[in-house]
């Protein structure tokens, strides 16, 4: 016998049981995840911020659509998921284009000059900034809460999250699709695809048409904060043409050579040699060296080649419903595509534009 639901979420990222919360209250809903946790792959090793100008013209729409859920997240939280921190680019000479590429359409931001940037980050050095730009409406997202939050409001309609359930087989027979894991067959006429770097890996288990999706490693590091610095106060500092960034995290510094290499789905770990690459292009930006590293991680940004979530039922698979490819701005987005993807699921029509609907419909990236 499968336990039956009326949808079927594959996992339990911020993607996952964001969209879960919300489909439940007009169905019955089981999140499946193949981990012990929730929120164990690249949800738990985000950077943890919004920036409303990240990202392209549909990705921007969905963070400001966003934005005041995060603001006032009813049924999430009490309060804001928000805290003020700014998003502080600096350029060399070789990255002025990619500066002014952040800036073009961008909402709430404003040029500086070298002195106001190292005014910002003391530890800057000023000799190599040709043009810098700050965003002062960057926060830092509380997403431990967002996440419990959603995974509270989710058990609160009588939702379920099945955790150490990894899907080994999918097959559907008379509209209704079945899925065994280690726990048990679980069916369902409609499937969530919110699988994160497995998404195409899901895909192909039903049946479905992969879209392309590529994983990506993305790593960081901790370093204690520079001595004689309280850097608690200084904004998220990043090279505009993406060589690495830095985040005041609990009095240290978070480090991040930006990297993006293709990788296979996997639980991902850092590249010595490309942490060594990154922290080198950190210290010929700033005026101190990197002395310690404490702690280092990686996680898989994932993406399609637009850089575009894919969120939408497949278009060669009946009750298969795409949420994937949210790259580095799953987080952010989750508020915006948690409630699109439940729209979409109940057959409501969008608050959303329907341009960046259709942006995000799967059949864009389906090979013909």
């Amino acid at each position: 016998m499968s336990e039956t639901s009326d949808i079927i979420v594959i996992g339990g990222g911020i993607a996952g049981i964001g969209a879960g919360a919300r489909m439940a209250a007009d169905a019955s809903v089981t999140v499946l995840e193949t981990e012990e946790a929730i929120g164990y792959h690249a949800t738990g090793r985000s950077a943890a911020i919004y920036i409303r100008n990240y990202g392209n013209d549909t990705l921007r729409a969905l963070n400001a659509a966003a934005e005041p859920v995060f603001k006032e997240p009813e049924g999430i939280s009490d309060e804001s998921l928000l805290t003020p921190r700014g998003l502080l680019y600096v350029a060399t000479e070789e990255h002025v284009g990619a500066l002014d590429k952040i800036l073009e359409g961008a909402t709430g931001m404003e040029r500086l000059d070298a002195d106001a940037a190292v005014a910002r980050v003391p530890i800057l050095r000023r000799e190599n900034i040709v043009a810098a730009a700050i965003e002062e409406g960057a926060q830092d997202i509380d997403v431990d809460r967002l996440l419990q939050g959603f995974a509270k409001m989710l058990r609160h309609q009588d939702g379920r999250i099945v955790n150490k359930a990894p899907v080994t087989a999918i097959s559907r027979a008379n509209g209704v699709w079945t899925l065994e894991t280690p726990q048990g067959s679980f069916s369902a006429p409609i499937i969530v695809n919110a699988a994160g770097a497995w998404a195409d890996e899901v895909a192909k288990l039903a049946g479905v048409q992969p879209l392309g999706l590529t994983p990506m490693r993305r790593s960081a590091v901790i370093l204690p904060a520079p001595e004689g610095h309280d850097v608690t106060r200084w904004p998220l500092f990043a090279c505009a043409g993406e060589g690495w960034y830095a985040k005041p995290d609990a009095g240290k510094l978070m480090v991040s050579p930006a990297d993006e290499d293709p990788s296979e789905p996997f639980d991902a770990w850092p590249d010595d040699m490309v942490l060594a690459e990154g922290l080198h292009r950190f210290e010929q930006a700033v005026t101190v060296p990197v002395t310690r590293i404490e702690q280092s991680w990686a996680g898989l940004r994932s993406f399609f080649p637009d850089r575009t979530p894919a969120v939408g039922f497949a278009p060669d698979a009946e009750g298969f419903f795409w949420l994937a490819g949210q790259g580095g701005y799953g987080v952010q987005t989750s508020p915006a595509l948690s409630a699109l993807a439940a729209d979409l699921c109940a057959g409501r029509k969008s608050g959303l534009a329907e341009t960046v609907v259709q942006a995000l419909a799967p059949h864009r990236l389906i090979k013909t």
